[in-house]
C-alpha cells in the first residue's frame, strides 16, 4: 500500500523521540520545559473510546488528530488553514499504527457555523479549532478523536537543519523559490531547500497528490538519517520546535506514551481518503463518496478497536 505520511507526524514523532532518549537526569528539565511550551488545551470532549487520559491509563487504541499548517507562527491571532490533515491510530496491544490522510479540500458543511457553509474540511481548524475539526470528521466518517498535534513547517525546517540536512532524490525537475530540482540526481538538502521542495504545488502534474508524494519523501529522509540523540536534546533545538508545535498532550501523557505505545511503530499501514475534484462558484473542491467515507471510516475504527457503524448521506446536509 502507498504510503501516505505527511509533515506533521514529525511533531509527534519528535517528541516521543525526545522522552524515548531523554530520561537522562540533566535533560529532563530541558524536555519538560519544552512539552510545557507546546501545550495548548483543544477542547476535546471525551471520545466514543474514552478520553485521552483513560485510553492512556487502559493501554488502549489511541487516535491522534495529526494537523500542519505554513500560515506563519502558531502564535498569531489569526489561526490559518490545515495544509495537511491526518488520523494516527497507535495500538500498543498489536504494536502496528495505521495513518489515514484527510483530502483537505473536502468540501463539508459545519451546522455550527452555516454562515460558512458549505466550505473546504481544512477550515474547520479557522473556525472551530480542533474542537470543530474533531466533531467534523466524527459527522463525515464516524472517527473519534482522543489528542492532537499541530506542527507549523518551520519546526520541520528546524529539525532538518539540527540533522545537518537530508540526501534527497527529487521526483521531477522544477525550480520554485531561489532552488532548482532536478529529476533523479540525488541532493543533499538543508532545511530551507528540503521546505521549498515540499511547498511546490501548481506546477506539479499530479497537483496537491504530487506534493503529497514528496512530502511523504522528506518525512522518510528525516526519520532514515540517523538523528543524533544529543543534538535533538540541546535546549536550543528543544525551544525551536517547541515553538513550532502545539499539542494538548503533557509531558505525564507522553511519558505513558513512551512506556506504553512505543512499540506502535513496529508495523505501519497507511491510507488516504480518494476524491473527485469539482468547481462550485468559483472554488475548487473534493467529493468524497458515501462508499469511500464507509470504507476509511471502517479502515479507523478497526484500528481502534471499534465496532464498524453503517454511515447515512442523508445526514451530512
Amino acid at each position: 500500500m502507498r504510503k501516505r505520511i505527511f509533515r506533521i507526524i514529525m511533531s509527534l514523532a519528535i517528541l516521543l523521540l525526545v522522552i524515548l532518549s531523554g530520561m537522562l537526569a540533566y535533560s529532563y528539565f530541558n524536555v519538560e520545559r519544552a512539552v510545557s511550551r507546546s501545550y495548548q488545551k483543544s477542547g476535546l470532549k471525551a471520545a466514543e473510546n474514552g478520553s485521552k487520559e483513560e485510553v492512556l491509563k487502559g493501554k488502549k487504541p489511541l487516535v491522534v488528530l495529526l494537523l500542519g499548517t505554513d500560515t506563519g507562527a502558531l502564535g498569531r491571532d489569526y489561526k490559518g488553514r490545515t495544509d495537511s490533515i491526518m488520523v494516527l491510530v497507535l495500538n500498543p496491544r498489536t504494536k502496528k499504527s495505521t495513518i489515514v490522510s484527510i483530502e483537505r479540500d473536502f468540501q463539508v458543511n459545519f451546522p455550527q457555523y452555516p454562515q460558512y457553509s458549505p466550505s473546504k474540511i481544512n477550515a474547520a481548524y479557522t473556525y472551530g479549532g480542533v474542537k470543530l475539526l474533531s466533531q467534523t470528521l466524527d459527522r463525515y466518517f464516524k472517527i473519534p478523536v482522543n489528542t492532537y498535534a499541530l506542527i507549523n513547517m518551520g519546526g520541520m525546517k528546524s529539525i532538518i537543519d539540527q540533522l545537518g540536512g537530508v540526501d534527497i532524490t527529487p521526483l521531477l525537475s522544477f525550480d520554485y523559490g531561489d532552488y532548482s530540482y532536478k529529476k533523479g540526481v540525488t541532493t543533499h538538502m538543508n532545511g530551507d531547500k528540503a521546505l521549498e521542495y515540499c511547498r511546490m504545488r501548481y506546477d506539479d502534474p499530479e497537483g496537491d497528490y504530487g506534493r503529497q508524494k514528496r512530502q511523504r519523501q522528506v518525512l522518510t529522509a528525516i526519520i532514515k538519517s540517523g538523528a543524533d540523540v544529543q543534538s535533538l536534546l540541546k535546549p536550543t533545538f528543544l525551544n525551536s520546535v517547541s515553538s513550532q508545535v502545539r499539542t494538548d498532550l503533557t509531558f505525564s501523557d507522553l511519558t505513558q506514551m513512551a512506556k506504553s505505545y512505543r512499540a506502535g511503530g513496529d508495523q505501519l499501514e497507511t491510507d488516504y481518503t480518494h476524491g473527485t475534484g469539482f468547481n462550485q462558484d468559483g472554488v475548487s473542491y473534493q467529493h468524497i463518496s458515501l462508499a469511500e467515507r464507509q470504507r476509511i471510516s471502517d479502515l479507523v475504527r478497526q484500528a481502534a478497536v471499534l465496532k464498524k457503524v453503517q454511515l447515512a448521506n442523508g445526514q451530512y446536509q
